[in-house]
């Protein structure tokens, strides 16, 4: 009988410790801008400035990843106001709706925080 309730203890406070854990590694919403702004950054450099049409100009082909770069405070702010996020206490999720412009394809994001750490698990195009 002994046994069983120490082994009861010990679960439960496992339990707690992982609670409290998770809580206050829950990251917050500007730590998740920033990921945002570095994941945009990556995609934009990677993705994006490589296939920079001709038409646009070749300097602007030549110059695309300073030209990101040097966006960053203005991507934060995009970011910041087309993210909502729903705090959990032991984890939050954020929900990224980028629309820079009707001619332009909109993307949906959807990422979980936990453990200070991001998990972007939905990636759409609109």
């Amino acid at each position: 009988m002994k046994n069983s309730h120490i082994i009861t203890y010990v679960g439960v406070a496992a339990l707690a410790g992982i609670g409290i854990t998770m809580a206050v590694t829950n990251p917050s919403l500007p730590a998740y801008e920033v990921y945002a702004v570095q994941r945009l950054t990556e995609y934009l450099k990677s993705d994006v400035c490589p296939q920079v049409p001709e038409v646009f100009g070749s300097i602007l082909q030549r110059n695309c990843t300073k030209i990101v770069d040097s966006s960053q405070a203005q991507m934060r702010l995009i970011i910041t106001q087309a993210t909502q996020q729903q705090n959990f206490v032991f984890f939050s999720i954020y929900r990224t709706d980028l629309s820079l412009n009707p001619l332009l394809p909109s993307y949906q994001f959807e990422t979980v925080g936990i453990f200070n750490n991001f998990y972007t698990y939905r990636a759409q195009q609109q």
